[in-house]
């Protein structure tokens, strides 16, 4: 399991780890469009599909009773464009803003408290090298109480040594790829990453395809132990069934496609990993 260090440091020190962190350019290219899927919720929609023309610019993500939430543009043509990479760090790591705000579901906040410090430095370094794109979108509302930060301040984060292992999959399953946000249930409260709810499934996701429930993902006989580890990788790159079904958005299968296959067998170790559960 990855090691973080959790301490009760002031506004001004939040994010040190990773503000200190050397951003190599060429890795946060490789998370925010392989692994970690950001213009899945950030890159508006054309005709055709993703807008790519107006990547990471911002758009609508979800319209629900608890909320409506639009993704910001993350480019150099929105407002992050004022911030310091510190605080850009710290927003995507902890969820406050520069003015001291919180960001509400679904940016999985609670998920990307695990970065490592040189991971979260690099998506940093390349946002910065993207297009401006000129694009505003409203403010997100919310009709469920926000809290006031999701946790003590993290000061700095070491994941595992990349590999092939159980370990270094839960880091990119939890922490870059944050799939078990969405394949556990969701309460009024946010995700139920407990033990007794991880990858459950059973959040519904709203969207021009309709409505779709996120699936089980635990070893259990509800979940992954009908699909071989061939299928997985399948279903995961392509949204293709075994039977050669195509799955629903908005899981973002395109970015994943560009996972390393090193990256994509860590993570499946990890779901065989998980412990069986029912279907939530």
């Amino acid at each position: 399991m990855y090691r973080s260090t959790i301490t009760g440091l002031s506004l001004l020190a939040l994010g040190a780890g990773a503000a200190t962190a050397a951003g190599d350019v060429t890795r946060g290219e490789y998370l925010v469009r392989g692994p970690a899927g950001c213009g899945n919720c950030h890159t508006p929609f054309g005709e055709a599909g993703f807008d790519m023309s107006k990547e990471l610019g911002g758009r609508l993500v979800e319209d629900n009773p608890m909320f409506t939430a639009y993704a910001p543009n993350i480019t150099p043509g929105g407002e992050v464009a004022d911030w310091s990479d510190a605080e850009l760090a710290h927003a995507i790591r902890e969820g406050i803003l520069p003015d001291g705000s919180v960001i509400g579901p679904p940016m999985p906040i609670i998920m990307y408290r695990g970065l490592g410090d040189d991971d979260l430095a690099s998506i940093v370094a390349f946002l910065r090298t993207l297009p401006a794109v000129d694009n505003k979108v409203p403010d997100s509302v919310y009709n469920i109480p926000l809290p006031p930060a999701y946790g003590p301040p993290v000061e700095s984060v070491t994941p595992p040594e990349r590999g092939v292992t159980v370990e270094y999959g839960q880091y990119l399953a939890n922490a870059v790829s944050h799939c078990m946000e969405c394949h556990s249930p969701m309460s009024d409260k946010g995700p139920m990453t407990d033990p007794e709810h991880l990858g459950q499934g059973g959040f519904e996701f709203h969207g021009p395809w309709g409505s779709v429930t996120a699936p089980n993902l635990t070893s259990s006989e509800d979940g992954l132990a009908g699909y071989s580890d061939d299928d997985l990788k399948k279903i995961i790159t392509t949204g293709t069934r075994p039977d050669g079904s195509a799955m629903m958005p908005p899981m973002p299968y395109g970015y994943f496609a560009h996972m390393t296959e090193g990256d994509l067998d860590a993570i499946v170790l990890y779901l065989r990993s998980l412990p069986p559960l029912p279907d939530a």
